[in-house]
């Protein structure tokens, strides 16, 4: 007898695709297109809204003219606190919030390195030590306006960090007015952020970071 199971292997390798097999392999790849397609879509509207985003920091020193109840600073650079201090001094506002300040960091040392504090601190500057990220800043700073019943606040920060700072605030200061102040660094005044990879990096980051603090404050 002839051995037909070789043959009938082979015939079953040569056999036409049914119609059930060929509408499966066509749904797979429909799939794959529109899976590619809303990460491609995803993808260009988050570097289009990156672009945006930095268009919108400014890379120059902008002076409002508005005074408010309340001065706030969130701490980091030190150009920040010059400037929040120099508001106070030019009674921009009745008082001073120094937000997210190191515990270890005290009033004497603060005197010691920034012009005016000494004369200010007694009267009109408060040291908050409880906040440890934006989110942070944004409750003290919420307990500290309601506590003096403050219904405007000067908010000193970076330039490229006061679009979160404001989202942030506006959530928690509900009925506050906020009026940003927004501090240019010499980095940023001196060189396009996209000739260095360190401030690139930086606002990368804090762009994600902005689409978070967005999301959650929806």
């Amino acid at each position: 007898m002839l051995d037909m199971s070789g043959m009938m292997r082979g015939d079953e390798q040569h056999r036409p695709p049914t119609a059930e097999a060929a509408r499966t392999r066509r749904g797979r790849s429909f799939l794959s297109i529109l899976v590619w397609s809303v990460a491609g879509g995803l993808m260009a509207a988050l570097i289009a809204g990156f672009f945006v985003y930095v268009n919108e920091i400014p890379s120059a020193q902008t002076r409002t003219t508005r005074d408010a109840d309340g001065i706030v600073v969130l701490t980091g650079a030190a150009q920040r606190m010059t400037d929040a201090i120099e508001l106070l001094a030019n009674k921009r506002g009745q008082r001073l919030l120094v937000s997210g300040v190191n515990p270890a960091i005290t009033n004497d040392e603060l005197k010691k390195q920034i012009p005016d504090f000494a004369r200010l601190s007694e009267c009109c500057i408060d040291l908050g030590h409880e906040a440890q990220n934006t989110f942070g800043n944004a409750v003290e700073t919420a307990a500290w306006a309601k506590k003096h019943g403050f219904k405007t606040l000067l908010v000193v920060t970076s330039a490229w960090h006061m679009p979160r700072a404001l989202v942030e605030l506006e959530r928690e200061t509900d009925g506050i007015e906020l009026i940003p102040y927004p501090v240019v660094t010499e980095r940023m005044r001196e060189q396009n952020w996209w000739t260095s990879p360190q401030v690139a990096r930086l606002l990368v980051f804090e762009y994600l970071k902005y689409l978070a603090a967005v999301v959650r404050a929806a």
